[in-house]
C-alpha cells in the first residue's frame, strides 16, 4: 500500500541526525516501530508530508527544514525564576530539567543561565531551530480502522509502537 496523507497507519524504523552532522541523536532501529496515524499531528509536519507516496519495505533520507520539525528558535521562550524554585537541584548552564506545564503535561527546559538569586530557563525544544536529516524505512502502512480514527490511538496502545526517546519523530 501506498502511503496517503490521511488515516493512514505507517510504521517505521528510523535515525535521525542533525543535518551536515554524524552524531545520531535518536534511533529505533533494533526496537519497536514507530507507529502513528498520517493526518492526525504524531510526529513532526516535515517528515510526516515526506513519507506520503512512500511504500512498505521502501526506505530513504529525509531533511527536514527546522520550520518544519520543532520550530525556530524563539528568544522569547525564557522565563527567570526566583532561584528557590530550584533548591535541592545542583545546578549547571545548559542541564536540561522536566517541570509540570499549565495544562499538567511534561515540560522539558534547559537552564540558560542562573546567580545567587535568580534561574533563567529556556522553553524552546532542545532540536529548535535545527534542520534534521532522518534516514528511514517504511516496515508497515495500512488504512487506519475506524476506532483509530476515532481514538488517535493505533491497535489499542498508548502512543502506538516504538516510542522516540528524545522525541525526535513523535510531535
Amino acid at each position: 500500500m501506498t502511503i496517503t496523507p490521511e488515516n493512514c497507519v505507517v510504521g517505521i524504523e528510523y535515525e535521525v541526525k542533525e543535518a551536515g552532522t554524524t552524531e545520531v541523536i535518536d534511533s529505533n532501529k533494533s526496537g519497536e516501530p514507530l507507529e502513528f496515524i498520517l493526518g492526525m499531528g504524531q510526529i513532526i509536519p516535515g517528515l510526516e508530508n515526506a513519507l506520503v507516496g512512500m511504500k512498505k519495505d521502501e526506505c530513504g533520507d529525509i531533511f527536514v527544514k527546522a520550520a518544519d520539525a520543532y520550530g525556530e528558535v524563539n528568544p522569547e521562550a525564557h522565563q527567570t525564576l526566583p532561584k528557590e524554585q530550584f533548591e535541592g537541584i545542583d545546578l549547571a548552564e545548559g542541564m536540561t530539567l522536566y517541570g509540570q506545564g499549565e495544562e499538567g503535561q511534561t515540560v522539558q527546559v534547559k537552564v540558560k543561565s542562573f546567580d545567587d538569586k535568580e534561574v533563567t530557563i529556556d522553553f524552546n525544544h532542545p532540536l529548535a531551530g535545527k534542520d534534521l536529516l532522518f534516514s528511514v524505512k517504511v516496515l508497515s502502512a495500512r488504512e487506519a480502522t475506524e476506532e483509530e480514527i476515532a481514538t488517535g490511538v493505533v491497535g489499542g496502545q498508548s502512543h502506538g509502537g516504538g516510542h522516540c526517546g528524545s522525541g525526535c519523530g513523535c510531535h
